[in-house]
């Protein structure tokens, strides 16, 4: 039987989602956790790949068990296993070709930046004290829905077959004294949130126009584009899928 695991986790102790060699990562400390609850050796797939220091409001991940879960209790022993930034929050049943990133029809991610310095904030948003025109970064987030190749967005040496992704929700609001900008799309390529941020910052700084933005887009180059902000900033807060 396939089951879909809906977690959520704080990313600051782990080097991202996927399990790597030589450092801690949120797929290896939930596998090795429900190995240990359900006695049986468990191979997570996750929606999706998260990066060093980037946080969860929901993650989904799929994996395999031969008999029916009690699903409630598992995720009491769970959460009582697992350290305390990574919570379950629920074991659903699926069908068996159901798959956790091939079928995720939406990803949202949000990016918090704080104009203040508060120090219960430091892992969680970006402190940024600069002046940022926020009408004119919402004019330019709009233009990100009139394209599909977001090369300049991507970080370099990726291999993936293609950079088409399709934005369907890409805006800022003010939260008292919190920005958060929030996009949605089908896919996303490694670092282009960030990247994203990066270069609507320099827009809010009025140091490239509207005009530069859409041909930094249509140039495809990764050097035109602004830096990547830094990952603590940065939610996965929503995947969305036909079936559950």
């Amino acid at each position: 039987m396939r089951y879909f695991i809906k977690l959520a986790y704080n990313g600051t102790n782990y080097h991202g989602w996927q399990c790597q060699p030589n450092a801690p990562s949120v797929q290896e400390t939930l596998s090795k956790a429900l190995s240990v609850v359900l006695n049986l050796e468990i191979k997570l797939m996750g929606a999706g790949r998260t990066d060093t220091g980037v946080h969860a409001k929901i993650m989904f991940a799929h994996f395999d068990f031969e008999k029916k879960i009690d699903t409630k209790c598992t995720v009491h022993k769970l959460n009582s296993y697992l350290p305390k930034d990574i919570v379950v929050f629920d074991i659903i049943p699926v069908p068996d070709h159901a798959h956790a990133r091939f079928d995720a029809t939406k990803r949202t991610y949000e990016y918090h930046i704080n104009s203040y310095k508060d120090v219960f904030l430091q892992e969680q948003s970006w402190y940024y004290r600069q002046k940022l025109d926020l009408d004119l970064m919402n004019e330019a987030s709009k233009i990100l829905l009139n394209h599909t190749n977001f090369q300049c967005f991507s970080k370099v040496n990726t291999e993936v077959n293609t950079f088409n992704c399709k934005i369907t929700e890409a805006s800022w609001k003010q939260e008292n004294n919190t920005l958060v900008f929030t996009i949605s799309a089908d896919r996303f390529l490694r670092n282009m949130v960030r990247a994203i941020v990066g270069t609507l910052i320099k827009v809010g700084l009025h140091k490239i126009t509207l005009d530069e933005f859409s041909t930094i887009i249509e140039n495809k180059n990764r050097s035109e584009a602004g830096f990547s902000v830094p990952a603590h900033g940065l939610y996965l807060t929503e995947i969305a899928y036909d079936y559950i």
